[in-house]
């Protein structure tokens, strides 16, 4: 992830996250119905915090103008050879919410490593986890949401059986 990254939290982006994951939650869209709810505000679905990738110029998954793409099937779509395996897993991932997200927010996000730590494995070798922390900072400087990531690579690949 680039340094700062830089989201604006809008309503329509909201509401098109939360049809992409099909929740259909009202809170998510209709600001009648939030303004009559505990927050009083429409809100963030819990997992919106990810949307950020599309923010990041450098995020590399997002397919870029004039760049042949990798693809996201099970063949490369773009590219004259596949790309190479990265040999990692994304393995978990947490939120920690100081407060909703809401339209109108201009997130500023952080990225900070994390602890490192290895296990071993009878089928793949070392296992070597890295945590990455996300931080999200509203227009204030205010502390909206932790975010950490755990991905593991392994020392080889695991043969299929």
């Amino acid at each position: 992830m680039s340094d700062d990254v830089k989201m604006p939290v809008e309503a329509t982006h909201i509401m098109m996250f939360a049809r992409s994951i099909a929740d259909d939650n009202p809170i998510y869209h209709d600001a009648d119905y939030a303004a009559k709810s505990e927050v009083g505000h429409i809100i963030a679905p819990p997992t919106f915090p990810r949307s950020v990738s599309q923010f990041d110029p450098e995020y590399h998954l997002r397919p870029k103008v004039g760049e042949k793409w990798f693809g996201s099937g099970k063949n490369p779509t773009g590219l004259d050879t596949p790309a190479p395996s990265s040999g990692g897993l994304h393995a978990e991932q947490h939120f920690e919410y100081h407060r909703h997200l809401k339209p109108g927010d201009q997130l500023t996000v952080t990225l900070r490593e994390g602890e490192t730590w290895q296990k071993e494995s009878k089928r793949a070798g070392t296992l070597t986890f890295l945590e990455r922390i996300q931080e999200y900072r509203d227009q204030n400087g205010e502390l909206v949401i932790t975010s950490r990531a755990v991905s593991v690579r392994t020392e080889r690949p695991v043969e299929q059986s």
